[in-house]
């Protein structure tokens, strides 16, 4: 994920430029386009190194396979998720919805933002006189929202799911700048004995974000005065990409249950620096893992983002991300955290991730 560093700036509002370029950048790499839809939802899944597309069988579907949304349970199921990166400054938040129609489909909606508030806009620090004035300073936010449907239905073949996400993407930076964007998912999840596997399409068709750009003749002349960019209305597209899954699950005695789950990202952009790269193809590979008491206690780990990058010295290192993660489930109640690139050992974001589901189940009528 391409991120914008803050540190050694010396005017916050060259921070505006950096965010409203982001648009233009995005256009000539479109490999890095929505990229806030690129790190995951729900703790368990991140604990388990983002390895979940054949495993997931919850509200959370809707994010990571939609034809998963099969597996939920009761009238209505709920999810929520927060955490935070950047030592707090970025807010990344989920809310899932998902109910069944009937026993063979199963509808779903989910709500994702990714944000940073309160930046210091200082166009106006300086008077017409020419004297600093803080008291002009305001602030805007800088924010990415998707809201996904989602429908995901049980076919004839004995242990084929599939399904399907609509989702609309909203970026939005102060009064700036804003992007409006639509984009398709399709996946599927197919299970044999103790096998699960799965296929997914994210933006199959290709997502497009128009943005489009209100910039007062005040805001055009510093940002030419200080050399920063001045942003044009633009179209930035999202790429496809397929996710394969595999997962297996043991047992061990009467309470003990073991997930071993894999999920290989596909990117057909060009050589990308994962693990596995050609110059047609680029493979991320996701390894996780889950062990089970009782179906009451979890503990997770998993490790993504494998990847080489440069020292200091000029030598190559493989750079992985460790994930862990541990889980209580009460009656209809699930309570996840996890906490992602532990010790900050790969280049990629880490966070403490709280995430919280629920199931509601209809009273029976008397």
């Amino acid at each position: 994920m391409k991120t914008v560093s803050l540190k050694g700036m010396r005017s916050p509002w060259v921070v505006i430029g950096c965010l409203l370029a982001g648009g233009v950048v995005a256009q000539d790499a479109p490999k890095y386009s929505n990229e806030f839809l690129a790190i995951g939802v729900g703790a368990r899944a991140l604990g388990m190194g983002s390895a979940y597309t054949a495993a997931v069988n919850d509200v959370t579907s809707g994010y990571w396979n939609p034809a998963g949304l099969l597996g939920v349970k009761g009238d209505l199921q709920v999810g929520v998720m927060h955490s935070e990166y950047f030592a707090g400054i970025a807010k990344y938040d989920y809310v899932g919805l998902a109910k069944p129609i009937d026993s063979l489909s199963t509808i779903g909606f989910s709500f994702i933002r990714f944000g940073i508030d309160n930046i210091p806009n200082t166009i106006d620090l300086i008077d017409p006189s020419g004297n600093i004035d803080y008291d002009r300073i305001t602030t805007f936010s800088s924010a990415d929202h998707a809201f996904i449907i989602s429908y995901a239905r049980k076919l004839r073949v004995p242990g084929l799911r599939v399904g399907g996400n609509a989702k609309v993407i909203y970026r939005r930076v102060g009064e700036f700048g804003k992007a409006w964007g639509f984009g398709l998912d399709a996946g599927a999840q197919y299970d044999m004995d103790q096998w699960h596997f799965s296929a997914v399409a994210r933006d199959v068709t290709g997502t497009f974000n128009a943005w489009s750009y209100t910039l007062d003749q005040r805001t055009i002349d510093v940002f030419t005065q200080t050399g920063n960019e001045i942003p044009a209305n633009s179209v930035e597209v999202t790429l496809p990409r397929l996710m394969l899954g595999a997962v297996r699950q043991f047992s061990f005695g009467k309470k003990f249950n073991l997930l071993a789950a894999v999920d290989l990202e596909n990117t057909f952009d060009g050589k990308r620096n994962t693990l596995i790269k050609s110059s047609l193809i680029s493979t991320d590979p996701r390894i996780g893992l889950e062990l089970g008491y009782a179906n009451i206690v979890y503990v997770r780990t998993g490790i993504s983002n494998m990847q080489y990058v440069t020292n200091t010295a000029g030598d190559k290192q493989l750079s992985i991300q460790p994930n862990i993660g541990i889980g209580l489930k009460i009656k209809s109640l699930s309570l996840d955290y996890a906490l992602t690139d532990i010790g900050d050992n790969s280049v990629a974001l880490y966070s403490n991730i709280f995430s919280l589901k629920f199931d509601l189940f209809k009273r029976p009528s008397s």
